[in-house]
């Protein structure tokens, strides 16, 4: 079986089917494309409930890029529907705009406020820290104890099960603080969703010839060695068999609830930082666009075990990735085995991001090819 292929790509999320797809149709190789799950399109596969309702298995995913050039590329596979991306957080009792903005301030401190008395208030707030070392640090350099409690320290904890002060900066670093009323979720130009899924758009990335899927089997089971090329998008620990031991990941569980009413919440997601073991509810119809009587809520709770979801972005773990990229360079240059993705890369990456490394990738493998 293996010597018919000129590439294996482990893992049909949205790496490996961009490179399946580019190796596919631009160099003209024969791949085999192979995940463990029962499923393609990774963690941003959707499906319908047994009420129709659309959506997202594993957690919500709200597609946003600054790049034209990655719309374009998918836009090959899917058409757009405008991205509906607003967040409330519940604080005793009320629900706030999220991320922080003039909204928010105005109603957390019960005062009217324009973009100078705004920040003023926050100059007032916020602790006076040159170069923040950790999350907690950031967020108090940022707006001070009082929106740092409400809003910040619990919700981490739950998410990462870690204080705040244990993470790196760029956790809570990634969260805007605005001084405007602008109201969605990320500030990206572009705000999009798949008219029809993401997984019907990762279908038919992968609907070619040249692309041979094989779902529910593990690449450890797979016979690679005549096979010339090798993309793995998996966790780079697993692949080295935790020689150097495990990297933490943070995993989630959800449950689903089915609701006899067209919608239940106001926007898409509710953060809970203080209330409740789940952190946030989604209510993807407010992203899909789809029309439907009933609704489905979801339910995410953060756990420890698990399919790894997220890198836990200390400096103790990026050391020890670094050792495991070692390795991954070695291999690379030995064995024409690439890493690229979240977790082959222990990297916390969206999904413009995610795509935008894999067509990175494809551009060495196309200089690599053409060398030969």
């Amino acid at each position: 079986m293996a010597n018919k292929y000129d590439a294996v790509i482990v893992g049909a999320g949205l790496s490996g089917c961009v490179l399946a797809e580019r190796i596919a149709n631009e160099l003209n190789k024969k791949i085999l494309l192979i995940d463990r799950r029962n499923h393609i399109a990774g963690n941003c596969y959707d499906s319908y409930m047994n009420n129709g309702v659309l959506v997202h298995r594993y957690g919500p995913h709200y597609f946003r890029t600054n790049k034209l050039e990655l719309i374009d590329y998918l836009s090959n596979f899917t058409s757009w529907i405008d991205g509906n991306y607003v967040v409330k957080s519940l604080y005793e009792g009320k629900l706030y705009p999220f991320p922080i903005n003039l909204d928010t301030l105005e109603q957390f401190f019960q005062r009217p406020l324009t973009i100078d008395t705004a920040q003023k208030l926050l100059e007032e707030q916020r602790e006076h820290i040159a170069q923040p070392k950790n999350s907690e640090e950031f967020v108090l350099s940022q707006v001070g104890q009082r929106l740092y409690k409400a809003f910040y320290l619990n919700y981490t904890t739950k998410q990462w099960g870690k204080h705040p002060r244990e993470l790196s900066a760029s956790v809570c670093g990634r969260i805007p603080i605005r001084l405007n009323r602008y109201n969605h979720y990320v500030d990206h130009q572009f705000q999009i969703m798949p008219a029809n899924g993401y997984t019907v758009m990762v279908q038919r990335m992968i609907d070619h010839p040249n692309i041979d899927l094989r779902l529910n089997i593990d690449f450890k089971k797979i016979n690679m060695a005549d096979i010339p090329m090798t993309i793995y998008t998996g966790a780079i620990d697993e692949y080295f068999n935790n020689c150097y031991g495990p990297l933490p990941w943070r995993s989630l569980k959800f449950k689903y609830r089915n609701i006899e009413q067209e919608y239940v919440q106001p926007c898409v997601q509710i953060n809970y930082p203080n209330e409740h073991e789940y952190t946030r509810t989604i209510e993807i119809k407010h992203v899909t666009g789809q029309k439907n009587p009933q609704t489905t809520l979801i339910y995410e709770y953060p756990s420890v075990e698990g399919e790894p979801y997220y890198p836990v972005p200390t400096l103790e773990n990026r050391l020890l990735y670094e050792k495991y990229k070692s390795l991954a360079e070695k291999e690379n240059f030995e064995k024409n085995v690439y890493f690229t993705g979240r977790l082959a890369q222990y990297a916390y990456f969206n999904m413009d991001e995610v795509i935008e490394e894999a067509l990175n990738v494809f551009e060495k493998v196309k200089k690599s090819e053409s060398e030969k």
